[in-house]
This record gives structure tokens, C-alpha cells and sequence, in this order.
């Protein structure tokens, strides 16, 4: 596993105890959330647009996320297609009270491009 992130930060988002199981943990769905966010920001960018998502592929929970981390989602393009983009999707915890950073999990997500009646439409060229 590679010790520095893949792609750019696109977000960053504080852990808070709201978003915690009964031990203490960030419940995995609210990464989730935040890693689609990151997500349809990259694709939304390449896309010119709206996009929604359509497929969540090969998600690896790695480690836990705590109250106080500082949450980064790091994002990459990896392939366009006529309406859809994939994005890889990399979270790392920034430890709190401290400069320690972990990937936590990664996956890879779908978008489609979508018009204003939320049809498909095509992805622009570059």
C-alpha cells in the first residue's frame, strides 16, 4: 500500500461524534457519503455538469475512522466514456492531534452525465 495519496484533494471533512457507532467508530456509510461527494465533484468537474452516480465498485475499508480525524478524500479520473466517467476514490485519516495520515479506504465509483430532465447525455470533449 502506498504511503501518499493517489490524485488530488478534493475534500476535507472533520469527523464528529454524531457520526459514530456505539464504539466509537465513524459509521462506514458516512465515508461513503463523503467519498461520493468527492467523487461527483471530480466527475461533475470533467463533465461539465450534472452527473449522478450510477455504480460503487471495489470498496476496501482498511481502517477505522475516529472522532477528531480530519477526513481527506483524494480523487482521479480514470476513464471517460460517452455519458460516464470513473472516478478512484481514495480516503486517508488525518490522526487527530496529530500529523500521522492513513489511507482508511478507496474504491471506485460510476457517474453519468445527465441533462436537466435527468437524462443521459454525453461528456463533452476535453
Amino acid at each position: 500500500m502506498s504511503d501518499e495519496p493517489r490524485g488530488d484533494l478534493t475534500t476535507r471533512t472533520l469527523a464528529m461524534p454524531a457520526d459514530t457507532n456505539p464504539e466509537g467508530d465513524i459509521f462506514g456509510g458516512w465515508v461513503m457519503s463523503q467519498m461520493d461527494i468527492a467523487g461527483g465533484l471530480c466527475a461533475a468537474q470533467r463533465a461539465k455538469g450534472r452527473v449522478v452516480t450510477v455504480a460503487v465498485d471495489a470498496m476496501h475499508f482498511i481502517r477505522p475512522v475516529k472522532v477528531g480525524d480530519v477526513l481527506c478524500v483524494y480523487t482521479e479520473l480514470e476513464t471517460v466514456g460517452r455519458t460516464s466517467a470513473r472516478v478512484h476514490v481514495e480516503a486517508w485519516a488525518l490522526r487527530a492531534q496529530s500529523t500521522h495520515r492513513e489511507k482508511v479506504i478507496q474504491a471506485s465509483f460510476s457517474y453519468v452525465a445527465v441533462d436537466g430532465s435527468g437524462r443521459p447525455r454525453p461528456v463533452p470533449d476535453e
